[in-house]
């Protein structure tokens, strides 16, 4: 007999990992990439900048922010319309959005054109990782939630390492418009495509009459023989739902307190990690170190993030934000020994910016998945663009501060530049005790994460 009520979350649990979760996981990879591409590309384009325009260092800090605003104010609104129209629609939307923008930011002429064309395209850069982590999240099994939407978001850093190889490789021959030429036209092709192909969250559907008919069709898909009734009711039976995208729900339910430490937590870590992506290139280049080792340095950063992320994964899964402490305390001597080793040798240098970037974009990509888990699927991609807009304050404020103390010793300055990983720390082991106490007083909520 058919059910009248079809339990997703268990049917989900039972099928286990299949091919719906890999395909999500390959689109993912695809539209991280870019993404991760194109936060960085201005970092590497930087020194170019400095030479052609004839800048002064400095001058670069607002350019470095401006799509970290962008990403600041996108965050929240394709956050927002993730889970009022859907993961795959925002997604759509955001490639489009900073490709078009980045593709523009090749034919900059000066500082005030970057800067708004890196304004705009921050604001659909914003919008994929809460959708990423949403889409992947919400379509896996309980016991590799996290674990998957970690691999998918964890991709991001191998975006952001290629545009060090091709400052390396094409940057000399073709200048630094090739930077932002190969980061405009691939995320136009990948939205395209992914319009076409990409499948949406499977709760996401399970929460939206309109998509019905999709949801018959995937249901019969991951369980073959499954009795559905033409009249059956999908329900997320192991989740409780809200009726709006009010930004007030995101403090129901024991979260009053963790979900503003949430915000801070992630402006803590966005502010040591873009500091790090955006002035080791120029802090190197300005210690007369070589423009290739400079370049492959700053990709060494990116690829140790992913390393980190994909290793950890399982740990992170097993021990939450109790994990993601112990990173961020000992990312506290690794990122203030990177100035040492650029003046120590090349080896030095590319083993601490590796071991930097395995920790510190390892927690980022932690804090994505982690605490969007926090939130139901009704607000799973609102409350995960609330993290990563209000942490971009944090992100917007490394790059400054790095113009103001620019000229201080790079030795001094990356051991300064390691503080705010002390306070993640601080902060990060706070949020693992609430939400323990908070899940001791509401056990239905645990199923959810």
């Amino acid at each position: 007999m058919a059910d009248k009520v079809v339990p997703v979350s268990r049917l989900l649990d039972e099928r286990g990992l299949g091919a719906f979760q890999i395909k999500l996981l390959i689109w993912s990879f695809f539209i991280v990439l870019i993404d991760g591409y194109d936060i960085a590309a201005i970092a590497f384009a930087a020194p170019s900048l400095v030479r052609e325009w004839a800048l002064k260092p400095g001058a670069l800090g607002p350019v470095f922010s401006a799509s970290l605003v962008g990403i600041l104010i996108g965050s929240a609104l394709f956050g927002w319309i993730g889970d009022r129209y859907g993961r795959k629609a925002a997604l759509v939307w955001s490639n489009l959005l900073f490709g078009v923008f980045t593709l523009a930011a090749a034919y900059a002429s000066n500082l005030d054109q970057m800067f708004w064309l890196r304004l705009l395209a921050g604001l659909g850069i914003g919008g994929v990782i809460p959708n990423v982590v949403a889409i992947n999240a919400e379509s896996a099994p309980r016991k590799l939630r996290a674990t998957l939407a970690i691999i998918a978001v964890g991709c991001v850093p191998i975006g952001g390492a290629i545009p060090g190889f091709v400052t390396a490789a094409l940057v000399p021959q073709y200048g630094w418009q090739i930077l932002f030429l190969i980061g405009g036209i691939v995320p136009i092709v990948i939205a395209i495509a992914a319009q076409i192909g990409m499948p949406e969250s499977i709760k996401y559907m399970t929460l939206h009459e309109s998509q019905r008919g999709k949801m018959e069709r995937l249901i019969t898909a991951i369980s073959p023989g499954y009795p559905l009734s033409p009249n059956a009711k999908f329900a997320i039976e192991d989740e409780q739902q809200f009726p709006g995208f009010n930004p007030a729900y995101l403090f129901r339910q024991g979260l009053a307190v963790i979900t503003p430490l949430l915000w801070l937590l992630f402006a803590l870590n966005l502010m040591g990690y873009f500091f790090l992506l955006s002035w080791t290139p120029t802090l190197m280049t300005a210690a007369k170190l070589p423009p290739t080792t400079v370049a492959v340095a700053g990709a060494s950063l990116q690829v140790g993030g992913t390393v980190g992320a994909l290793l950890l994964c399982w740990w992170l899964q097993r021990h939450r934000f109790l994990a993601i402490a112990i990173m961020f305390a000992i990312a506290v001597p690794v990122v203030g020994s990177i100035g040492f080793a650029g003046l120590t040798s090349q080896a030095a240098l590319l083993t601490a910016t590796f071991f930097a970037g395995f920790l510190v974009l390892g927690i980022q990509s932690g804090i994505n998945v982690v605490g969007a888990l926090i939130y139901p699927t009704s607000l799973r991609a609102n409350g995960s663009g609330w993290q990563l807009g209000i942490g971009r304050i944090g992100s917007i404020v490394g790059p400054l501060m790095g113009a103001l103390f620019v000229g201080m010793p790079v030795q001094q300055l990356y051991m300064w530049s390691a503080l705010p990983f002390v306070a993640g720390a601080v902060v990060c082991f706070a949020i693992h005790r609430l939400n323990t106490v908070r899940l001791a007083a509401h056990p239905e909520l645990v199923r959810a994460q």
